[in-house]
């Protein structure tokens, strides 16, 4: 069972690169809408965690059903460029939840004045 016959492997992938997506694509929205503002994209940090371990989730699949298997092959590139697009993605969520984290503490310390 190669790569091809994988569905889980390549779902690792699609949702792997979903999620790193997910935040510099909601970033880049906010340049377009005049009601939603940069800080509003942290509503997208919630999507990028779940699509990143639902990568990651898909990857461990697969590489269940690879050990199972009696090919020879039994790594696939799509479920290990699904894990690290996954770990970027969760990676990329991570640093966008300190930002606001930082923002927010930044705005409670300025408003105390």
């Amino acid at each position: 069972m190669g790569a091809s016959r994988s569905g889980a492997a390549w779902a690792s992938l699609l949702t792997g690169l979903a999620s790193v997506a997910t935040l510099p694509l909601a970033v880049y929205l906010t340049r377009f809408s005049d009601s939603y503002d940069l800080l509003h994209a942290g509503f997208a940090i919630p999507a990028a965690v779940a699509l990143g371990v639902a990568a990651l989730a898909l990857a461990r699949r697969d590489g269940r059903r690879a050990s199972l298997s009696l090919s020879a092959d039994r790594k696939d590139w799509p479920a290990t460029a699904g894990r690290v697009l996954g770990i970027l993605g969760l990676c990329l969520a991570a640093s966008a939840l300190v930002a606001l984290a930082v923002y927010g503490l930044l705005e409670y310390v300025g408003s105390r004045d």
